[in-house]
């Protein structure tokens, strides 16, 4: 791969990979262009009743695009990451961009959860979330597809499909599918930022209802 740029690694959204390293410490990196992929339909997150309980009870916090470099960080501390220096510093010069975002989830002063991702038109590549308290991610996710919809994305790429993303209404799809997917979401305008903040109770509220 030729050295990687913020335009180059947007160009490569574009057409529908992402990269990758294989481990923390290699500096090399590839391009990800699965068969398969994983996305989440923006009407499709399963919120189960004691998520919904949970939600309603939390005292966690939510916030956007206010400690983008530690969601990172929090995503890459674990013992197998693909998240290298490289990918960080890529990522951090999105964000400055504006074109990549972070979701953050508080408890109290500590960060205990988020998520972060790319835009590109009505399209969110989401990257890669973590979690430090128990539905911290699952909080996270609900929050995140909230905004999603509200600031009118069409187009959440999970890139692969988990068991615990299943399990939360995420579905796989083929490639072509994908990418005419893309092809239609990237071309259409959307807002991440403009939403106003919703806490998580308001989050589960306008979920319930529409269920």
């Amino acid at each position: 791969m030729p050295d990687l740029t913020p335009e180059l690694l947007l160009k490569g959204y574009s057409v529908g990979i992402f990269p990758m390293a294989e481990h923390r410490d290699d500096p090399d990196l590839f391009w990800v262009d699965p068969r398969l992929r994983g996305v989440f339909p923006i009407d499709g997150f399963h919120i189960s009743r004691s998520l919904a309980r949970v939600m309603r009870r939390t005292h966690f916090t939510v916030t956007i695009d206010t400690a983008f470099a530690d969601v990172v960080r929090g995503c890459a501390d674990r013992d197998d990451t693909w998240i290298n220096a490289e990918i960080f510093a890529l990522y951090q010069a999105l964000f400055d961009r504006g074109v990549a975002h972070s979701l953050e989830v508080w408890d109290g002063d500590e960060l205990v959860g988020g998520v972060y991702g790319v835009t590109l038109g009505a399209a969110f590549f989401g990257e890669s979330m973590f979690s430090r308290r128990d539905n911290a991610s699952k909080i996270a996710l609900a929050c995140l597809i909230d905004r999603l919809k509200r600031g009118g994305f069409k187009l959440f790429d999970t890139q692969f499909l988990t068991p615990h993303l299943a399990s939360l209404g995420a579905i796989e799809i083929t490639r072509d599918a994908y990418h005419q997917q893309l092809e239609v979401a990237q071309h259409l305008i959307a807002d991440f930022v403009s939403p106003a903040p919703a806490s998580p109770q308001e989050v589960v509220q306008r979920m319930t209802q529409m269920s």
